[in-house]
Formats: C-alpha cells, sequence, structure tokens
C-alpha cells in the first residue's frame, strides 16, 4: 500500500507542477499584451507588503485603507482582462481541487475527497475488481442469455424479470447524485446475474468520477476487525474505513458469506446506518432471501435494510451453468 501512497503523492506533485506552468504561461501572455497588468501587479505586491507591516505594527486603519487600494487594482485588472476578451479569472491560481489546492492535504490534517477518488482508483486497478469491471459492464450484457420460459411459479419469466430489474438499476444510476434514500439490495440464488450487474453499477459510476468502494462481506468485516481488534493506527486501514462511511457508493457483495456474530452484525449496522444518515448510497447483493436476513441479522439490521433499500429480486436457471 505505501507504493500507491507514494504514487498518489506523485500524481498530485505532476498536477501542481503542470497548473503552475500553465499559469505562468497565462501570466506571461497577459503581460505581453496588456502590459498595464504587470504594472497593477507590480502596485499590488507593493500594497501587500505594506498592508502586512501595517498589520504588524498594529495599525488597523492603514491595513484596512491599504487593503480597499489592492481590491481596486485587481478590480482594474479583471476589467482589463474582460475588456480584452478574456475570463475575470484567467490569472488567478489554477488547480484542479479548490478544497486542497491539489496537495491532497485539507488545512486540519484531514484527507481532501480528491486524494480518496485518486486512492480507490488505485485500488480498483490493483485489484481483481477492476479486471472484472473490464468484462462485467453494461456495454457487454447480454439480455438473451436470460430464459424467456416460465420459471417454477413465478408470475414473469427470467428475462421479463431482468428487464424489471434494469429499469430500477437506470433510476438508481440517473437520480444517483440526489438526496434520495434509493439504495438497492439485490437478493437471488447464485448464477443470476447479481455480482454482474453491481460490477456494471461500480464501473459506470467510477467512469462519471465518483468514489466507489467494492467489498465482499467477508474483507468489510476483516477491515472492521483489524480496526477494533489489530488496529496499528495506520494511515492505510485509517483510509479504508473511511472510505467505507464516505465513499459515495459502497458496494458490499456476498452479504452472508461472512462469520455473522454479535460483533459482525453490529458493525455492518453501524456501517450501513452510518451511510444512510449521511445519505450516501449503497448496494447489497446476497444469496440470502429476505427470511434468511432476518434469521441471520439483527432486527435493527434487517429493517433498515428493508426500509431504506430497493429490494431487488434475481430468479431462474444458474447462468454460469447455461453458459
Amino acid at each position: 500500500m505505501s507504493s500507491i501512497y507514494l504514487e498518489i503523492e506523485k500524481t498530485l506533485e505532476r498536477r501542481r507542477d503542470e497548473n503552475e506552468k500553465l499559469h505562468r504561461k497565462r501570466v506571461e501572455e497577459i503581460y505581453e499584451k496588456i502590459p498595464e497588468i504587470r504594472e497593477i501587479d507590480k502596485e499590488i505586491r507593493s500594497l501587500g507588503f505594506g498592508a502586512a507591516r501595517a498589520s504588524l505594527g498594529g495599525d488597523k486603519e492603514e491595513a484596512s485603507e491599504i487593503m480597499e487600494s489592492i481590491q481596486e487594482g485587481k478590480a482594474m485588472k479583471e476589467g482589463l482582462l474582460v475588456s480584452s476578451g478574456y475570463r475575470r479569472d484567467y490569472l488567478d491560481e489554477i488547480h484542479q481541487c479548490d478544497l486542497c489546492k491539489d496537495t491532497g492535504t485539507l488545512e486540519d490534517g484531514g484527507r481532501c475527497q480528491c486524494y480518496k477518488k485518486e486512492l480507490t482508483h488505485h485500488l480498483y486497478k490493483m485489484s481483481n475488481v477492476e479486471r472484472m469491471i473490464e468484462r462485467q459492464n453494461f456495454s457487454t450484457f447480454q439480455m438473451d442469455v436470460f430464459s424467456k420460459i416460465p420459471f417454477e411459479d413465478y408470475e414473469k419469466t427470467p428475462w421479463e424479470n431482468m428487464n424489471d430489474i434494469l429499469e430500477v438499476v437506470d433510476a438508481f444510476l440517473e437520480t444517483f447524485p440526489e438526496p434520495n434514500d434509493m439504495n438497492l439490495l439485490f437478493y437471488g440464488s447464485t448464477g443470476q446475474g447479481k455480482t454482474f450487474l453491481s460490477n456494471a453499477i461500480a464501473g459506470e459510476l467510477l467512469e462519471r468520477n465518483y468514489i466507489v468502494v467494492y467489498q465482499t462481506a467477508f474483507s468489510l468485516v476483516d477491515i472492521l476487525e483489524q480496526r477494533k481488534f489489530r488496529n496499528d493506527g495506520s494511515e492505510e486501514l485509517k483510509l479504508k474505513y473511511e472510505l467505507l462511511l464516505e465513499a459515495d457508493l459502497l458496494v458490499i457483495d456476498d452479504l452472508g458469506t461472512e462469520m455473522a456474530n454479535n460483533f459482525t452484525n453490529s458493525q455492518i449496522f453501524n456501517i450501513v446506518n452510518s451511510r444512510l444518515i449521511s445519505g450516501k448510497k449503497t448496494l447489497i447483493s446476497t444469496n440470502l432471501s429476505p427470511s434468511d436476513i432476518s434469521k441471520t441479522y439483527t432486527d435493527r439490521i434487517f429493517s433498515r435494510i428493508f426500509d431504506k433499500f430497493v429490494p431487488v429480486h434475481f430468479y431462474g436457471p444458474d447462468l454460469r451453468w447455461e453458459r
């Protein structure tokens, strides 16, 4: 993991260098085309030193007057830019992230969202999930693998059911930025396409530059156990846990395969509940039926999931064997 952090730092450093070069190029361009702005900048820098001296000397009135003159100079500069066909902010410092100015660190010392986005992208590149997304996405999804023959006692065929599921998924993706309670619970037996669609959704939102964390229930519990019982204070573990809470989308795959006990039940509830409270979206995929979920987990988890999640039932012949 340390190599990932080093790579992210290098990425941010390159980003700052490129933006600084672009800013210097713009300044040189404007100084050549609008020489008056060079003189205004010189005056603003001189006034800035004067304001600092006045503040250190305790002369608040003089410092305030100087700051007014600086603002007048900036307004004059912006007017010259606009009249020459440029944006008024053309000479502002350039940052892709205004929160941390591309440093990855906020004023309070915490990690910025842009840093966490870089981290999730690097983690995906290192994991099997990225390779899965390359194969399991909406462009490779095939409706013809779902049977149009009635299955057991279900009213709709597996093909018709999957068509309905895709409408739910489309609505989920379309309204994803909205502050609604649309979370998804994919449930049904193995080989029905739950993981495929989970990967496709994750890939789509990653393409839209959202922070997406994909964890099996087993891996999720492992992170929670490390934090509770083997916490070494590492930034890696801290960030992994923070991402469980703060990611725009958390995908929990194979819920029910983890070791279920009081600790895991309470910790999973805390993660899901915290995300619901903060308005973050969650997708849970499980082979358990609703009745199985109610038996395996606490009533709090069961009621929370079925109150704030859209249940999506997958059924039909096992596609893995069909293929």
